[in-house]
């Protein structure tokens, strides 16, 4: 082999071996942005753990939390994608910034203006700018907002409760998440929805209670799931499991 086509495979080698390391070296930073590379200080400890591990939940599973932000906060699905994909946001600032959106009422795209104005200040400067404080009730709503989150992704947490979650431990198909789909319920209201129990109700008398006894004078129509005999002065036909008084 001649001298020239020596330096030549020299050369060819030093330049791929360039490439590669240019590419690694991009990975690497692309992975740590998703990763470390937003800027977590809310003035909350807790919160800011949470959004760290919300971060990692979206990370690895990106299809579930979409779903989340799309579904339960009010974010178009496209938005949330074209943060995530074209403008490469953490998937914690996403979250953050569509939570507080949701619970001023106002679209995740207002909030998302008003963090690029000023992104190096952290989230904690967005909040108070929005009129939300550490210590605050809506500040506070975000913090079981993020509970209700957690809930749905089958790992129950409560407000200011020191814990550190591996969702590589606890994500999709390996925890007990308790809601199919949205409900569309404030969640800084704080309170439950109210489920009715009753299978049915008579025209005239109480309503019927799953296995219990009627309480009506007179047995209506009932839709329950057994025969129920009213003592009334009319015979009813419902169809309750015990019997009415």
């Amino acid at each position: 082999m001649h001298y020239d086509e020596v330096l030549a495979m020299k050369s060819l080698k030093r330049s791929a071996l360039c490439l590669m390391l240019g590419l690694s070296f991009s990975l690497a930073l692309s992975a740590q942005a998703q990763t470390i590379g937003y800027n977590i200080r809310t003035g909350d400890v807790w919160v800011d753990t949470r959004l760290g591990e919300i971060n990692d939940y979206g990370r690895r599973y990106p299809q579930p939390f979409v779903d989340e932000i799309s579904g339960y906060y009010g974010a178009p699905r496209s938005y949330v994608e074209e943060l995530l994909q074209r403008r490469r946001w953490a998937p914690g600032d996403v979250y953050y910034a569509c939570a507080l959106a949701h619970s001023l009422g106002v679209p995740c795209q207002n909030v998302v203006r008003e963090y690029d104005r000023n992104p190096g200040q952290g989230w904690g400067a967005v909040a108070k700018r929005m009129g939300i404080k550490p210590g605050s009730p809506a500040f506070h709503a975000l913090k079981r907002g993020a509970v209700t989150t957690y809930d749905r992704w089958g790992y129950p947490i409560r407000v200011d409760q020191s814990v550190h979650v591996n969702w590589a431990d606890h994500g999709p198909g390996k925890g007990h998440g308790k809601s199919k789909g949205p409900d569309h319920r404030s969640y800084d209201s704080g309170h439950p929805s109210s489920q009715g129990h009753g299978k049915g109700k008579s025209h005239k008398g109480g309503e019927s209670h799953g296995g219990g006894k009627g309480h009506g004078k007179d047995k209506g129509h009932g839709n329950g799931n057994g025969n129920g005999n009213g003592n009334g002065k009319d015979k009813g036909n419902g169809k309750g499991n015990g019997k009415g008084h």
